[in-house]
């Protein structure tokens, strides 16, 4: 029997003094993740306070042809509120992959076996098109799975990948082609579908963050297994 297949119980290649701390990882992971949630539902608020003003009389930002009119207030402030929610966005994805790299290199550890995927892929398996659309579950289901082979995948694993795709799927979600003041423009013709990006979104963020503490605390007790062996 290989390591790959033997129970949870087996013997394990490496000593637990080998093996990352994550639970601190874990915790960043998830504040910035309820960060990047709110952020997105600022931008909500945001979408229905242009809705609910309405489009200027001298129509919108983007006038076409080069032509862009002065903002006004709240267009103004929707541009802060779109730079900031960006900027958290951003941070919140570096956390996450120092969080996704740990618990891979203590999944290695734990198993005795290599990762489904490269290093590499940590990071261009989220923008390689195609490949992107289910690199990132892969990677996250081979951490779970390589230490228990037993048992099956979280559920929540799923529903955040499930949500992830919605958000990119939506076009003015995760990733998007409209600047800032098309954005805006579209708030006051159709804010619907901004709407529904921006809960997709705010849900895709709380149940990874979900699954960053299910998938922790699975490894987290596996560790401390290894750590009585040991003592």
């Amino acid at each position: 029997m290989n390591e790959k297949d033997s129970p949870a119980s087996a013997p394990l290649p490496v000593p637990a003094s080998a093996l990352r701390p994550v639970r601190g990882a874990a915790r960043l992971a998830v504040a910035a993740l309820a960060l990047a949630g709110v952020a997105w539902a600022a931008r909500a608020v945001w979408h229905i306070r242009l809705a609910v003003a309405g489009q200027p009389a001298s129509g919108p930002p983007d006038q076409g042809d080069g032509v862009h009119r002065p903002l006004n207030a709240l267009e103004d402030s929707y541009h802060l509120v779109d730079s900031t929610g960006g900027a958290v966005t951003a941070v919140c994805a570096l956390v996450f992959l120092l969080w996704l790299d740990r618990v891979r290199d203590n999944a290695r550890a734990l198993s005795g076996t290599e990762p489904r995927y490269q290093h590499l892929w940590l990071f261009l398996g989220w923008i390689v098109p195609v490949v992107n659309l289910w690199i990132p579950r892969g990677m996250v289901a081979d951490v779970h799975r390589s230490v228990f082979p037993d048992r099956r995948l979280p559920a929540v694993v799923n529903w955040w990948w499930g949500l992830w795709l919605a958000g990119l799927a939506g076009g003015v979600g995760l990733i998007y082609a409209d600047s800032a003041d098309e954005v805006i423009a579209r708030a006051y013709t159709g804010v619907w579908p901004l709407l529904a990006a921006d809960l997709v979104i705010v849900a895709a963020a709380g149940t990874a963050a979900l699954m960053v503490r299910t998938i922790t605390a699975a490894q987290q007790d596996r560790m401390d297994e290894v750590a009585r062996t040991d003592s």
